[in-house]
């Protein structure tokens, strides 16, 4: 029976997508709810669950609150651009007297230039610029943080970024949350050259913050993002970032991955597909996230996140 006939047709994928193998991409489609909930690594705890993120952001302030009743060091990570949430955050620290003192806050990562020269933190799309405007900055000035327990990264601390989060942080971050990008990336550890040329995972898990060359998908994905107008427009999307490393995944004490995001609240989604390699594909460099997959972790997929994919063929844009 020819090809025309049994309505097939093969293909191989852009030489720019990181992850290729049509057979496993094939079973991961037609992966149900309840075979997305199961996993062989009994310490990889997938929930599907609607509005996750505010499960996050409880329990990001439990830990707050309690290092003030406590006097304990708390740290935790924010990914950026989250006015919606971290707003808030700042509220219920206001309206509860929280007071952060005992507080490291870290950012994830921050736009650069094509030489390599981070974007200030006066740069209106910028990650850091989000944070303290939207957060650091909402929360009354006597219960802040210390300016020196705020970190961020820049030009001037990429190189020893990993090593400074260790050291404020007694060795790892205490409650570590991410959600994955287009190209499978934590932060903005993407599946590029400055992270995938290793020998093995275990050496992959070991390298620190760096500049990257921000994969095509990412700039595609950050196209779509509020500070850049949500467009498609490409050059406005810096195409190099700061971002933590693959070592400050693994030093973690806790982590949570959350996969809920649609395009302004449509079905349509970059991440249904992501998300699947993330947590039932291959553990490989060329998707990031997929390291979750060998640590303990809880990995939130939000209902529509976790629908099967399908040819919607009445469908169009």
């Amino acid at each position: 029976m020819s090809t025309e006939e049994t309505g097939k047709f093969t293909f191989t994928p852009a030489d720019w997508v990181p992850f290729k193998d049509h057979e496993v991409v094939e079973r991961l489609r037609k992966m149900t709810p309840e075979e997305l909930e199961q996993h062989p690594n009994p310490d990889v705890n997938i929930r599907i669950l609607a509005n996750s993120g505010v499960v996050v952001m409880a329990e990001k302030f439990m830990g707050i609150r309690n290092s003030m009743l406590t006097g304990e060091r708390f740290s935790t990570i924010f990914g950026n651009p989250n006015p919606n949430s971290h707003m808030p955050l700042a509220e219920l620290i206001n309206r509860n007297r929280v007071d952060c003192k005992n507080c490291v806050f870290v950012t994830m990562d921050e736009w650069a230039d094509e030489d390599g020269n981070v974007a200030p933190p006066t740069y209106r799309s910028g990650f850091t610029y989000s944070f303290m405007k939207y957060f650091i900055n909402k929360i009354d000035e006597d219960l802040r943080p210390l300016p020196e327990n705020v970190l961020y990264p820049t030009t001037e601390n990429i190189e020893y970024f990993s090593d400074l989060i260790d050291e404020k942080t007694g060795g790892g971050i205490d409650y570590f949350t991410s959600g994955p990008g287009w190209a499978g990336h934590i932060a903005f550890i993407d599946p590029c050259p400055e992270y995938t040329n290793v020998a093995d995972m275990d050496e992959y898990l070991q390298q620190p913050a760096k500049i990257v060359t921000l994969h095509p998908l990412t700039i595609a994905q950050n196209s779509l993002h509020g500070v850049f107008g949500q467009s498609g427009d490409l050059t406005s999307v810096p195409p190099k970032a700061a971002t933590i490393g693959p070592r400050d995944v693994l030093h973690a004490k806790k982590r949570v991955e959350s996969h809920g995001l649609t395009t302004s609240g449509t079905f349509s989604s970059w991440q249904r597909m992501v998300s699947r390699l993330i947590t039932h594909g291959p553990v490989t460099p060329m998707v990031p996230g997929s390291i979750y997959q060998l640590l303990p972790c809880t990995i939130f997929l939000s209902p529509s996140i976790a629908q099967p994919i399908e040819c919607m063929e009445t469908v169009g844009y």
